[in-house]
């Protein structure tokens, strides 16, 4: 490994040995259609593209949380590092823990590419990026070290924080990663990233680099669908981690978990950043225990099938003259159900003072079920008032799927409707 290639953000040349040293990849997503999107965070700063449209999320700024952590030039860490890295090595450490995270967005007809690692492997504890699962309907994961897939189990997510735990149950063979201590890590110190580069799947691929700051905190945006979310108490690092790395490890000269790639962005000067893994295992531990939180959510969520404006505005009118202009154009009121690629607001609205403006219904959903269809407004969910779209999020956050509740809206023509709902569990959120 060559100093001067680490120092000016390069990648050295492979060791000799595992074919895996030749590349590098995070998090992608694949989209047959890109229709409108159900609130999916698709890579943190990095990180999420597939094979026909790539989103990357961008780091729109950095900042230590404590003033006295200043950034090091990518050449001075390297010269500072306290120990030297064998590539080879560590990857050979950390690979058999390495999967490959495959996410089903069923309604947005994409699918979300990214990297995990075994952290049970008893248990079959996997844990990833939220954002590499976000809007999953449905999850697979392949051990790199076996090739063989399973469905995964969403146990919970911490939207916050950027932490997902899945398990493969049934998953024989599994072996996890060696985890270090990253209240130890210091700037200066070696690491190596690893992950599913542009989610291509099969052996990992690497990129070497140093720690170069410390605590810090990052507003990672996903500009292609308005995204912003603030990280916390990051390890940053001159690694190259690119999208399909989301999820994936960074690793020290030990061969041990330090961090999960998360994040990567900069203008003249290129940042990777990466969860430590003493407050991703934290939160992993609450949501195996089912310990749910503001934060954190077990399970999936209860689902209904609707797509409601982005507003806050308590007038479906309102709703729909903001969802124009976001949009640029209107859409019949359809007789029927959609798969989610609508991109405006209806053109026949009920005539409801207050609710959320129902703009598509999803095929194969309660809400669909129900009867409801486009240009409807919903006024109660459970015996609760919905005011605005927010408030259909927030009541539905009460129940778990499977519950049964009542429903009640208004038509266009004015008329009113009440129908006794089964919530099914819905995509990661």
């Amino acid at each position: 490994m060559h100093e001067g290639d680490i120092a000016s953000g390069k990648s050295p040349p492979p060791p000799a040995g595992p074919p895996a040293l030749t590349g590098k990849k995070p998090g992608r997503r694949t989209a047959q259609s890109r229709g409108r999107r159900l609130l999916i965070y698709l890579a943190v700063v990095l990180l999420s593209a597939s094979a026909g449209v790539g989103t990357t999320i961008a780091v729109r700024h950095a900042g230590a949380s404590n003033p006295a952590d200043t950034r090091l030039p990518a050449d001075a860490a390297a010269q500072a590092r306290p120990e030297a890295m064998n590539d080879e090595t560590v990857y050979n450490e950390v690979e058999p823990g390495i999967v490959d995270v495959n996410a089903n967005l069923q309604y947005l007809e994409e699918t979300a590419e990214g990297t995990g690692i075994v952290i049970n492997a008893a248990a079959g504890l996997v844990l990833t990026n939220n954002h590499v699962i976000d809007g999953a309907t449905s999850v697979t994961v392949t051990p790199v070290a076996s090739g063989r897939s399973y469905q995964a189990k969403i146990l919970g997510y911490d939207r916050s924080d950027d932490v997902a735990l899945l398990q493969l149950p049934g998953a024989a063979g599994l072996k996890a990663v060696p985890i270090g201590d990253s209240s130890r890590v210091m700037t200066g110190t070696s690491v190596l990233a690893i992950g599913n580069e542009a989610g291509q799947g099969g052996s990992p691929t690497v990129a070497p680099g140093v720690i170069n700051g410390l605590n810090r905190t990052i507003e990672a945006t996903d500009q292609s669908a308005g995204i912003n979310e603030i990280l916390h108490g990051m390890l940053q690092t001159n690694a190259d981690i690119r999208p399909g790395d989301s999820g994936g490890p960074l690793a020290n000269a030990a061969g041990q978990v330090i961090g999960i790639d998360t994040a990567a962005g900069g203008n003249a000067v290129y940042s990777g950043y990466a969860i430590p893994i003493d407050q991703a295992l934290s939160i992993a531990r609450r949501i195996a225990a089912g310990h749910g939180s503001s934060a954190i959510h077990i399970g999936l969520p209860a689902f209904f099938g609707v797509l409601l404006p982005d507003s806050k505005s308590t007038d479906p009118r309102q709703q729909a003259s903001q969802e124009r202009q976001q949009a640029g154009s209107v859409v019949s009121r359809s007789t029927g159900c959609g798969t989610g690629d609508i991109a405006a607001a209806p053109d026949s609205i009920a005539p409801a003072r207050t609710g959320a403006l129902v703009d598509e219904v999803l095929c194969g959903t309660a809400a669909a079920s129900a009867g409801l269809f486009a240009g409807d407004v919903i006024t109660s969910i459970g015996g609760r008032p919905v005011t605005a779209p927010g408030s259909v999020t927030s009541i539905l956050g009460r129940y778990r799927p499977g519950s049964m509740i009542w429903l009640d809206w208004i038509s266009p023509d004015g008329s009113s409707h009440s129908a006794l709902v089964t919530l099914s569990a819905g995509p990661a959120d």
